[in-house]
Formats: C-alpha cells, structure tokens, sequence
C-alpha cells in the first residue's frame, strides 16, 4: 500500500483541476496580452479564476489579487515591500515575525536585518507551539513597519490568533502580513473579517498545481512592484501570465472551500483516530492542543528512536511522512519547533509530521498505524542493543 501523510508539503492535484486547467494547454494557448482573438479566448478563464480566489477569501473587488510563483515569492514581496516602501525612506524600522515561520520569512527577515540594519524581534513559541496576541503586543512600538506572522504553523499545524495580533498591529500604524499557506481548505479565512493588509498562499498546498500562488493586497496598501516589465497584474508583477495554472489556482480555490465546508469533520475525525492510536505507544507526546491545530495536522514526539531511521522504516513501508518543512529538508538542521519548545535535538526526541488530505483514506489510517507502531518499536530495540554494546565497551575498553 502507498499512504501519503505529507499534504503539509505538497498536496495531489485534484483530478477536477486537471480537467479545468487541460485546455489552456492546447487549444486556448494565447498570450492573454495579445489583441487578437487567441488572446482573448483566454480572458474567461482568467477571470473566473480571480473570482474563485477572491471569494475563497472573502476579499472585496476594491482589493487586489496579484498571481506570483509560490508563496515564497509572496511572503519576499510582501516582506521587502515594508523595506523599500516603509522603512528605507519613513521613520519606522522594525519588523515584528516569529521563531517559528517558514524559511521564506526567516531568510527574508535575516537578510535585512543583515544588509539593511532593520531591526527584527522574533516572538518564541509557547511549550505548546502557540503564541499570544498580548506577547505580539509586548513588542510592538510605533516604529513597527510590519508584522509577519503566518496564519497557521505548517509543522504543529497550530493555529495563531491572527484576528487579535491585526487589531493590535493596526493599533500602532503598522501593516499585517500573514502567510495563509497551511490554513486555506483547513480553516475558513476571511481577510476583511480578519484585518489582514497581506495575504500569501501557494496553489499547491490545496490540491492545485506547483509553481503558481498569490498576494493578496488590500485596498489602499500601494506596494513598490516586485518584478518590473511588460506592465501585467497592474504593473505590480510583470510577466506573461500563466494561464492553465492560474486556472487550476482558482479551480482549486473553489474547491477548496466546498470541501472545507463538507469534509473537514471527516478528515478531523481520522486525524483525531491517528493522533490517539499513536499516543498509545510510550513516551511519546503530540506539540498543540488538538482543539487549537488546523484538523488535518500531527507532529508527534517520539523519545528513543533517530527521526531519518523513522522515515525510512515509513517509506519502506509506503508511507510518505516528514521530520520537517520540505522547503528547508535539505538543510538537516534540527527542527525549530523542537528548539523553540525547549527540547532536546538527540535521539531523546524525534518529531514526526503526519498530515492528511481529503483523499486519506480510513483503510489508510489504519496501515499507518499498525506500520508506524512496528518502525518504532525495531528503531527503539537498535538503541537499546546500542547502547548496551557502548556501555560494555566503556566498561571492558580494548587495550
């Protein structure tokens, strides 16, 4: 059997994406800039792509949308905006993010702290992965350009009161970013009833295509244009629109938020069977109260046994899972949310990422189970058997 448990990462494209998307590979080609009739026959899925998203969202038409590659791209964006708009020539010059955020924040943040001398405050988790809006306000000052802080932590899954951390960046003159990646199909976000200014999502993380996500702008927040060019996207973005992907975006939108309306509870309840089944093993522990994660969303902790050792007895067993953000996989550092809650980065705890999808299936589940329960158990009989052995050598040393 193949189970992937790493939607976190990456979802499947949904099959009704597909078919939305296949025409505007061949017979609706044209350049949608183009004056011509091959052109222009690419104008309606365009346009009913915008409005998928945007209602998605609850975002107003008076807003804007603007298609860029991924979410990275919108968070640098989003991000470097508050440099180059509010900081460089203004007299604020403090970002406000968290420990905890994707590497697409964290460089960003980082490389202006470096290069610019911007003063950035990154907020701790709590032991249980959270944050509050009264620490945020701790920090904030008039100085504050921005603050950045993601709707909803790809690796707990635990979600940040987004609401509240708006209101008190508002409050203090400062814009509001948030990176919605793990939060869209999971939770139902409203940008006008949350107070967001900046909105960054990625197309992929909701059974869309790769290579295609956005920015939503509010209306009345100018940004300097990130890509310079031919003048598409309001001359925000230049660049030839991507038509088949921005359709399968809105596509996926839509789909999205019928099945985050109809099928949550169900995904809830198989994560909720996972989460207690796993539990039953000793001296493990799951980062974030259930009650406060997006419902497809596990990170266990596992005392004993070599997180690479675990996802390779998983993937032996056909089961996709992760230690970690995929996009900072190949960095093998320790996993910060372990760090930021205080744990120990040895074999005493491993963390492993479990996240489901509307296609997990309950036969799925319980494969995991009973395949995750035996990779435990060998891994943690290798340490033992390791450790007497290192233990007799220590004792009884060669000469």
């Amino acid at each position: 059997m193949r189970v992937y448990l790493d939607n976190n990462a990456t979802t499947m494209v949904d099959p009704d994406v597909v078919r939305e998307m296949t025409p505007y590979f061949g017979e609706k080609f044209g350049n949608p800039s183009s004056l011509h009739r091959f052109g222009s026959e690419t104008h309606k899925g365009i346009t009913r792509a915008m409005d998928q998203i945007y209602a998605g969202i609850g975002a107003s038409d008076s807003d804007d949308v603007v298609f860029t590659s991924c979410a990275t791209e919108s968070n640098n964006w989003a991000i470097k905006s508050a440099f180059f708009d509010r900081i460089k020539n203004g007299d604020r010059n403090h970002i406000i993010t968290t420990e905890v955020e994707h590497p697409a924040t964290l460089a960003t943040c980082r490389w202006l702290e470096s290069e610019f001398g911007v003063k950035v405050t990154y907020i701790p988790v709590s032991g249980d992965g959270s944050i509050s809006a009264e620490t945020v306000s701790s920090f904030i000052t008039d100085k504050t350009a921005l603050v950045s802080i993601m709707m909803a932590n790809n690796e707990t899954g635990v979600v940040f009161p987004i609401k509240e951390i708006s209101e008190i960046a508002h409050k203090y003159g400062a814009l509001m970013h948030t990176d919605a990646v793990q939060a869209i199909g999971k939770l139902r976000v409203n940008v006008r009833d949350l107070g967001i200014d900046l909105l960054s999502m990625s197309a992929h993380k909701f059974h869309g295509p790769k290579g295609i996500g956005a920015l939503y702008i509010r209306e009345g927040i100018k940004l300097s244009p990130f890509i310079h060019g031919g003048g598409q996207m309001g001359g925000l973005r230049s660049g030839t629109l991507n038509v088949p992907y921005i359709v399968g975006m809105g596509k996926a939108m839509e789909l999205a938020e019928y099945h985050q309306r109809f099928d949550i509870k169900r995904i809830e309840t198989m994560r909720n069977r996972l989460e207690d089944s796993l539990l039953q093993i000793s001296d493990t522990f799951v980062i974030g109260d259930r009650k406060k994660r997006v419902p497809n969303t596990i990170l266990i902790s596992i005392k004993g046994v070599e997180g690479e050792g675990m996802l390779w007895d998983l993937n032996q067993a056909g089961i996709g899972a992760a230690t970690g953000s995929a996009c900072a996989s190949e960095s093998l550092e320790a996993n910060p949310i372990l760090e930021a809650i205080g744990a120990d980065q040895d074999l005493a705890h491993t963390a492993i990422r479990l996240s489901l999808s509307r296609f997990t299936t309950n036969e799925e589940i319980d494969y995991t189970i009973e395949k995750f329960k035996k990779a435990v158990e060998r891994l943690r009989n290798i340490s033992t058997s390791y450790a007497k052995v290192k233990a007799q050598n220590e004792a009884y040393p060669h000469k």
